[in-house]
């Protein structure tokens, strides 16, 4: 299997804050979460939607 690494530091940075809020809040909501990750490290509308499209795909 391919993984996908993202171009942007923000994507890569935003892309671990993500991953690492949902370790310790699991219960927390994935768009939430992907929101305040656009705005906590500046995303474009597409970076966002790649962050939510490659976190979906990493927690199947």
């Amino acid at each position: 299997m391919t993984t996908v690494q993202p171009d942007s530091e923000n994507i890569r940075r935003a892309t671990k804050w993500v991953i690492e809020e949902r370790k310790y809040n699991p219960d927390q909501s994935l768009g939430k979460l992907i929101e305040e990750a656009g705005n906590k490290f500046d995303l474009s509308p597409l970076e966002t939607e790649f962050l939510e499209r490659f976190v979906k795909e990493e927690s199947v």
